[in-house]
């Protein structure tokens, strides 16, 4: 194997941490999403039940820790800290890309960590749509078995790949090989890397059999961005302007959470800082929500870290919830959200009643005259 790959995955996660890689320009949409607020929400607050249900699986939170990283030694005791994390707070969690233990068996334990640190987790593996055109079906029975996942991620990240020197920009024949992996008996979940699934692709996506999508929006990490990074320390002046010119380019979270309705479970990533976030998440059609970046840096310091900043989160999602007399996530899910400014022009020229939304209640007596 060279060096790229395992090499790769330690640059990322060190420019993760040390650099500005999020969105810079377009933001995710969620300042656009407004919560109506109720001030009778006649509940107690300690009563709510955040647990659900995703994939055939019991989470304790509708959340979960995005694929973040592995394939290098150096990642191991992070994705450690996060499996630990992950099983305490019973919520799930994803590996980074798988790629680098196929190629090289000996980066295998920086992604097996996480299952042995999370035994009774919710565990998704990893792995490029590219790479499975390369490795086949074998390859992805072989990172299911690495880490005993109880779902495989197809990551869809073609604009960072056509930032990459080393990028694979041949997208021909994706939803064949998507299509061929669904047939497994294991659900497949397709994810974006930060620009967003379109109502066109959720749709073909649906067609082909997967079982979830994350929609990963502009908003959160922008990889074209972490590419400039790179193509700067190479002195690559080309690849450092396509990653300039593309840092914001894709859909937005919030916008793409709605464009992704068709009737399949859906995941929120992409600039999800709040506990907030999560609740308009849920309420726009999300059945969970998950991000990556906020715990790059409490992982290194390990588990109590990141325990602490997703427990703020969640008790962040349980005020919200409050505020909205939502005693489940169910009662979210039928909340009214108000979506305004660019991310409401957007959908309207899409095509989206962005008023349904605004209008709805979960208290079916409740008729506006």
């Amino acid at each position: 194997m060279t060096m790229s790959t395992s090499r790769r995955k330690i640059e990322h996660l060190e420019l993760c941490t040390t650099s500005p890689v999020e969105s810079r320009k377009t933001g995710s949409g969620f300042s656009e999403v407004m919560l109506v607020h109720r001030a009778l929400p006649e509940m107690n607050m300690d009563d709510i039940d955040l647990s659900v249900r995703f994939l055939e699986n019991n989470l304790d939170a509708p959340f979960m820790i995005a694929s973040i990283t592995g394939g290098h030694p150096d990642t191991t005791s992070v994705n450690a800290a996060l499996g630990e994390a992950a099983n305490e707070l019973g919520i799930g969690i994803g590996v980074g890309s798988q790629r680098a233990a196929i190629e090289d068996p000996s980066q295998e334990e920086s992604f097996r960590v996480v299952r042995d640190k999370a035994p009774n987790a919710f565990v998704y593996g990893n792995i490029g749509a590219a790479q499975i055109k390369e490795y086949g079906v074998e390859g992805v029975e072989r990172i299911i078995e690495m880490i005993d996942a109880d779902a495989i991620a197809v990551h869809l990240n073609f604009l960072q790949e056509a930032i990459q020197p080393e990028g694979d920009r041949d997208a021909s024949g994706v939803l064949e090989v998507i299509k061929e992996i669904c047939s497994l008996a294991i659900p497949v979940i397709i994810k974006e890397t930060g620009a967003g699934i379109s109502h066109e692709d959720a749709f073909i996506l649906k067609e082909a059999g997967v079982s979830a999508i994350d929609v990963g929006g502009v908003g959160g990490t922008s990889w074209s961005g972490v590419e400039v990074y790179r193509a700067r320390e190479r002195k690559d002046t080309n690849s450092e302007m396509l990653g300039e010119l593309f840092w914001d380019f894709g859909i937005p979270t919030v916008p793409s959470i709605v464009e992704c309705s068709v009737s399949l479970p859906v995941i929120a990533t992409g600039g999800l800082r709040t506990g907030l976030d999560i609740a308009k998440s849920i309420a726009l059609g999300a059945s969970v929500a998950s991000a990556a970046l906020p715990f790059v840096g409490p992982a290194m310091k390990g588990k109590d870290e990141v325990v602490s900043s997703i427990q703020h989160m969640l008790n962040e999602l349980k005020v919200a919830m409050f505020l909205c007399g939502c005693k489940d996530t169910n009662d979210l899910h039928l909340a009214p959200a108000v979506i305004s400014g660019w991310t409401r022009e957007y959908l309207e020229l899409r095509g989206f009643n962005v008023k349904d939304l605004a209008l709805r209640s979960k208290n079916s007596e409740f008729q506006r005259v």
